[in-house]
């Protein structure tokens, strides 16, 4: 019996699948559509999520196949254009996002997935579900008409807006509907506009919507993807082809579209080649919980919102990286299944957030005073410093701000002995196992001995097998002592960049995440604290 039915093959189903595979779970992986959808629902991909997709192992196939958002070029109401550019250079990845068209994305990861010996299977729909205290027991329906019943430990609903599997798991969809409706058309378009840069043309409105012209660059030289408010007193023409988004108006043509960059754009601007447009309306609804006993939620299927800032899809598959790395341990018997409580918890009030941004977006961008939150908008700042499953610092020498719940940074210039060049420490990070992290800025034969009580310690407490999923790595000034601390990772920083990226001058020790999240940190080596931490983690009952 396979472990986990995840249901939906968009890319929150996918990086669903693939995350589960690669944690060593395996899974089945549904999708009503016979062949993938080619039309791009989603587009822009954050730079946290780009941070997801290099501890995937995808990152490079997805720059390759997507063009990097360098800039802005913004006018409101009317007023000359201003050229944005934003620095993101402490961190990664230099921009705010890289633009694919989610076909794309699709393919990699399909093609990720089909690298662990999973592949979608496409034209089987989920039309019952029940569950008990052990199993979940589902009926697949395929296009053919055949039926199968069988059962999994768990499911994951991917399954979109509309997601069946969140009705059948009896689970609210709070919320209402925006009041005005959206249009999206793929076109050609004709213009001066340097490659790389998005466009964006605000005409502020009092207790309204503003009317807007946003263009977000493709790939393919000279496309881009437009949206603006739908007309609402016009009935479109039917020369676009529907892209399916909640869509009940007939899709705009070329004209209509035509008629909106005249409005707005202030500039002469030709658009041609259209493949395909919508007309579509959405809702801000957020799942009451992401979780009803074994079935869970993931994407929109637990949180839509307005497209504004582009967080939709990169929210989704934060979800995904967040819940693979805990069911597995699970599954896996190392971790107790409460351990699966805190994703609703750190997951839903995320989404809130990005709900609340969205919607603060769509009606005020372009009021005076209004700013939006770029950084926020880049995912970088998610925090889960609420969540019980991350241990508060209860050391009183604590002087980092970096807190349990906070995202691990990166930091660069680290060196290993016997190789060449230098590397990151997102480099020492990947990988599917807990991370003790340990700063030993000026070693002493203490603090050797210490480590050396640590390893001993903990292979005592959880088994010799604890190495597949906590791996230790020591950060010290230079590489002495490595030979002597066999399954230890050890770094040196010769350029000193960790102290001040951790703002941890003193020895210190922090467990980090598969995910990439703080879960506990303090003081020295051997830290009673630690153990009680992880006690709670990797106990099975």
């Amino acid at each position: 019996m396979h472990s986990v039915l995840v249901v939906g093959a968009g890319p929150v189903g996918l990086v669903m699948a693939a995350e589960l595979a690669r944690h060593g779970v395996p899974c089945r992986i549904i999708d009503a559509l016979p062949q993938p959808s080619p039309y791009c629902r989603a587009l822009g991909v954050t730079t946290r999520t780009l941070e997801v997709w290099e501890d995937m192992g995808i990152l490079r196939d997805t720059m390759d196949a997507g063009i990097w958002i360098s800039g802005r070029r913004v006018t409101i109401a009317g007023r000359p254009a201003q050229t944005y550019r934003e620095d993101l250079s402490q961190f990664p990845y230099a921009h705010t996002s890289l633009s694919i068209p989610q076909p794309l994305t699709e393919s990699i990861l399909t093609r990720h997935l089909a690298s662990f010996g999973i592949s979608v299977e496409r034209g089987v729909t989920l039309t019952s579900l029940t569950q008990d205290d052990k199993t979940v027991c589902v009926r697949l329906e395929s296009a053919d008409g055949k039926t199968e019943e069988t059962q999994f430990r768990y499911v994951v609903g991917c399954d979109g807006a509309h997601s069946f599997v969140r009705q059948a798991a009896g689970i609210d969809f709070e919320g209402e509907m925006m009041p005005f409706e959206f249009m999206l058309g793929d076109v050609q378009m004709d213009w001066q506009l340097p490659r790389g840069y998005a466009f964006q043309s605000i005409q502020p409105a009092t207790h309204a919507a503003p009317e807007f012209f946003v263009a977000i660059p493709l790939p393919e030289p000279n496309r881009y993807r437009v949206s603006m408010l739908a007309p609402t007193d016009s009935t479109p023409d039917r020369a676009g082809t529907d892209h399916g988004i909640q869509s009940e108006r007939a899709a705009p043509g070329l004209e209509l579209l035509q008629a909106k960059a005249d409005q707005l754009v202030g500039e002469p601007i030709r658009l041609s080649d259209l493949r395909w447009s919508s007309i579509f309306r959405i809702s801000m609804r957020l799942a009451r919980s992401y979780q009803a006993g074994r079935v869970f939620l993931a994407g929109d299927a637990a949180h839509i919102h307005p497209p504004t800032g582009g967080q939709g899809m990169n929210t989704g598959i934060q979800d995904a990286y967040n819940l693979a790395w805990k069911l597995a341990l699970v599954l896996r018997g190392k971790s107790p299944m409460s351990l699966l409580e805190s994703y609703t918890m750190e997951r839903r009030q995320e989404a809130e957030n990005v709900i609340e941004r969205s919607v603060r977006a769509s009606m005020n961008t372009g009021a005076a005073g209004f700013k939006t939150d770029k950084l926020a908008d880049t995912q970088l700042t998610v925090s889960y410093r609420h969540s019980p499953w991350v241990e508060p610092v209860s050391d009183a020498n604590w002087s980092s701000a970096l807190q349990p719940g906070d995202r691990a940074p990166d930091c660069p210039g680290l060196r290993r002995q016997g190789v060449g060049y230098p590397f990151r420490l997102f480099d020492v990070l990947r990988g599917t196992a807990h991370v003790l992290l340990l700063n030993l800025p000026e070693p002493t034969q203490g603090s050797l001995d210490d480590l050396h009580a640590l390893a001993a310690r903990l292979r005592d407490e959880f088994g010799e097998d604890l190495g597949l999923y906590l791996r230790i790595v020591v950060i010290s000034p230079q590489a002495e002592g490595i030979s002597y601390f066999p399954q230890i990772t050890w770094v040196y920083d010769p350029d000193g960049s960790f102290a001040p990226t951790y703002s941890s001058p003193n020895e210190s020790s922090w467990l980090i995440r598969p995910d990439g999240y703080i879960s506990w940190c303090g003081t020295g080596l051997n830290n009673n604290h630690l153990f009680f931490y992880l006690q709670k983690l990797f106990a099975t009952h």
